[in-house]
């Protein structure tokens, strides 16, 4: 009973966010984990699909190599891309007093505030409206909102939804697509 009380919370969830015309979803991309990480990959997609935001970002610091062979994002591909303070206008309007949806949120979300921090501008993450996808996924899947790591990709084959590829706008795309299947129940 437990299981399908979860699981009914988590279509409820995910009803939510795709009845609100306002909900976007992001996912980034990034140098590395730690607490110098920098974004390098950023999307947002509109709930209806429409790609608002797609863009390279160019670090402070060199791309390691172990963290390009898994995202496919190299120091030549960033050398001509915006910085963080160049997307940073474009990325508030995006968020502010949204739905933000994001497979793992807390990571991308620190990432965020990482740079916005490395760049001396002002947080923009306490403005939105954060959803973690990937726990509405385990209590949809396993009844354990209580964030079960599943891999995107996993939870996108799942629902035969093609996966992102480490990339930001197709893991982007990959979790709006999640949460409009978990929607249907």
């Amino acid at each position: 009973m437990q299981v399908a009380n979860a699981r009914m919370s988590a279509v409820s969830w995910a009803r939510e966010m795709v009845d609100d015309p306002s909900t976007v979803f992001i996912d980034t991309e990034t140098t590395g984990l730690d607490g110098s990480a920098e974004i390098v990959d950023i999307a947002v997609v509109g709930v209806d699909g429409s790609v608002l935001l797609d863009t390279l970002v160019k670090p402070t610091r060199p791309i390691p190599s172990f963290v390009s062979r898994i995202h496919g994002i190299y120091d030549h591909h960033v050398a001509g891309a915006p910085c963080w303070a160049d997307i940073y206008d474009v990325l508030v309007p995006l968020l502010w007093d949204r739905p933000v949806v994001v497979y793992n949120v807390e990571y991308d979300r620190r990432l965020i505030r990482q740079c916005c921090s490395q760049w001396t501008l002002p947080a923009i993450d306490a403005s939105a409206r954060w959803h973690c996808a990937m726990k509405g996924y385990s209590a949809y899947v396993a009844g354990d909102g209580r964030g079960r790591r599943h891999k995107l990709e996993n939870a996108a084959r799942s629902f035969g939804i093609q996966p992102g590829g480490h990339r930001a706008l197709g893991d982007a795309e990959a979790t709006r697509q999640l949460v409009w299947r978990m929607a249907t129940g």
